[in-house]
């Protein structure tokens, strides 16, 4: 078989190429992490090498694809408009400026400036899907609109709301949230109900969190403790000094519930 092009994964941090033939069909693909090269057909494993063979290192190995678990299954089977997982960060925001109703021009400035702290925020952890971490953007919450990130990882299941820093200082306090001289908002509050909600919908721990983007200095009142303020681009340190309580399986049912729309809109 010849013309086979070898092409990423469409999620960045996934670690996977595909194999495909030129009429755009997947015949295999390689998954970095594992160093596993999963072929559809045995016939075609001559090709499929030759035409991995400038990204192969190391050990690996080659054979047909692994048997899917349940949780992957459970995934397989949701509809489009059912699923949450291919939601880009800041999904709505993205529509809103594009689609949505013209508003003035200091309520699209403050979008842009959303739209940009989460981005930056959801590109940090898309990269913790190479350390066995799974995220879903825009998450909604009925009566509390949408959260910006939930992730999903081994030490757990954490709720994001993304702040613009705007390059100022920013001080956070049990209740209010103040970026430079602008009035204070009550992220803490919001964040911590999104978390409970969160909680409750998937049966298990939510860690409620900030992710405070290009604040020139973040100030912590020493008496907030149940909120975790995280800060690109340490964000995803942060996160990895956190002791491990779930273990693969669990991550992967969680993260299935959790981008499945009927967890979090039950009429749907």
């Amino acid at each position: 078989m010849s013309g086979l092009k070898v092409l990423p994964s469409g999620r960045p941090g996934r670690g996977r190429l595909y194999v495909n033939r030129p009429d755009g069909l997947a015949v295999a693909w390689y998954d970095r992490r594992t160093n596993r090269i999963s072929v559809l057909s045995d016939d075609q494993r001559e090709a499929v090498l030759a035409a991995l063979r400038p990204y192969l290192s190391g050990d690996w190995t080659i054979g047909p694809p692994p048997v899917p678990t349940a949780a992957e299954l459970r995934r397989l089977h949701l509809a489009p408009d059912r699923d949450l997982a291919p939601n880009r960060p800041g999904e709505a925001l993205l529509g809103e400026l594009a689609y949505g109703a013209q508003a003035g021009g200091r309520a699209r400035h403050r979008m842009r400036r959303q739209l940009a702290a989460s981005l930056r925020t959801g590109a940090e952890l898309d990269l913790l899907e190479a350390e066995d971490w799974r995220v879903v953007h825009d998450v909604p919450l009925p009566g509390l609109g949408l959260l910006d990130h939930l992730l999903v990882g081994p030490p757990g299941v954490f709720a994001l709301r993304t702040v613009p820093g705007r390059r100022q200082r920013a001080q956070v306090g049990d209740l209010l949230l103040t970026v430079g001289r602008a009035a204070p908002t009550p992220d803490p509050r919001w964040i911590r109900r999104a978390a409970a909600r969160a909680s409750r919908a998937l049966a298990c721990p939510v860690t409620p969190a900030l992710s405070l983007t290009d604040a020139s200095r973040v100030e912590v009142a020493p008496t907030l403790r149940d909120v975790l303020i995280l800060q690109p681009p340490t964000l995803t340190t942060a996160l990895g000094t956190i002791p491990p309580t779930l273990k693969p399986p669990d991550v992967e049912t969680l993260f299935t519930a959790a981008r499945t729309t009927s967890t979090w809109l039950p009429d749907r």
